[in-house]
């Protein structure tokens, strides 16, 4: 009997094109830890995370969780609150400057 190669190739194929679409769809929010942002683009960062995440759930204290994790905690999320990629990215660089 011969074995079927064909099955294996096609999972792997599968597995790298669900990865390679989640990660591509995912936004780069992560800050550097040492840039800087403006007061204002800070303060709309935090009326973002007050306005939005408020709707739904009782804000979490930023200090609660790495930076890593609100990088996963915001992936889920910020779909969730309807937020395009630079509402996300201002929510994220708010959050990570007032936990540090």
């Amino acid at each position: 009997m011969k074995k079927n190669t064909l099955k294996p190739a096609i999972f792997l194929a599968f597995a790298f094109a669900v990865t390679a679409t989640t990660i591509s769809c995912t936004p780069k929010v992560q800050a550097e830890a040492d840039q800087k942002f403006s007061t204002e683009y800070l303060a709309q960062g935090q009326t973002i995370f007050h306005n939005s995440c408020a709707k739904c759930h009782d804000l979490p204290d930023p200090s609660e969780h790495s930076d890593e994790a609100w990088t996963g905690i915001l992936a889920e999320m910020a779909p969730k609150a309807k937020l395009n990629v630079t509402q996300h990215e201002m929510v994220y660089n708010y959050i990570i400057s007032v936990k540090n």
